[in-house]
């Protein structure tokens, strides 16, 4: 503990739960970061898959706003194309609490020295090197209000190459929908194009149907007012 902060493993044994854009899967004993006995990161299999898909394009200059349990911090030093990771987090007692536990020093290989923490807002902070990277996971919970302008307003500052933000595939099919896009290749890549953001993953083949699942497990009450909600589950199947 440290602070409000608290990191538990969670007693669970073979429960099933939903993945980020997978069906449902077996879990035992995950770990858990709460704040205030509020859960903000725990490793199950929605966060896991969605953090995967950003650390795999990971490379060069790397800054991630906000620290969490380390994960995806961690899953980009470990790729050889990673030059630096820098986190950027506004909370000191988290930041006591990884000073800790020392997970970046304990990776292997020695890893965990591209790893440095700096306190500081997401919204504020500008970095003193060009980023090929930004990646954003500061919310609770994964999908909520609208983040686009958020986004935008982090990135006027960072200026990345690159950024993919937490849950970017949900606020995708809210604005498409909310639009009367169908969540297609090309309803999607009309509503990135929106964005104005250089979002990565959406080049995957196969980067449509994992949205379609994210939505399909996630977004069951969170699309936009005034979204066509049957047309936007129709969408879905």
């Amino acid at each position: 503990m440290s602070g409000d902060w608290e990191l538990a493993r969670i007693p669970y044994k073979d429960i099933p739960c939903r993945g980020y854009w997978s069906p449902p899967q077996a879990v035992s004993g995950p770990l858990l970061l709460a704040r205030s006995g509020e859960t903000w990161m725990s490793l199950m299999p929605v966060e896991i898959e969605s953090m995967q898909l950003a650390a795999d394009y990971a490379r060069g200059e790397v800054v991630l706003f906000g620290l969490g349990l380390g994960w995806l911090a961690a899953l980009c030093a470990a790729r050889s194309e990673v030059d630096r990771v820098t986190i950027v987090e506004i909370d000191r007692a988290l930041i006591g609490l990884h000073r800790e536990i020392a997970l970046f020093e304990r990776l292997p290989d020695g890893v965990g020295a591209k790893v440095g923490i700096v306190e500081g807002d997401a919204f504020s902070w500008h970095p003193n090197a060009a980023v090929d990277l930004l990646l954003i996971d500061i919310w609770q919970p994964l999908v909520g209000a609208d983040r686009l302008a958020e986004v935008r307003r982090m990135q006027a500052n960072v200026a990345a190459r690159a950024i993919h933000f937490w849950g970017q595939e949900l606020e995708i099919a809210r604005h498409a929908a909310a639009a009367g896009r169908p969540l297609d290749e090309t309803g999607i890549a009309a509503t990135i194009a929106e964005f104005e953001l250089p979002l990565v993953g959406p080049e995957l083949p196969d980067y449509a149907a994992r949205l379609r699942g994210a939505a399909a497990n996630w977004l069951d009450g969170h699309w936009f007012p005034g979204t066509d909600v049957p047309g936007a589950l129709k969408a879905l199947a």
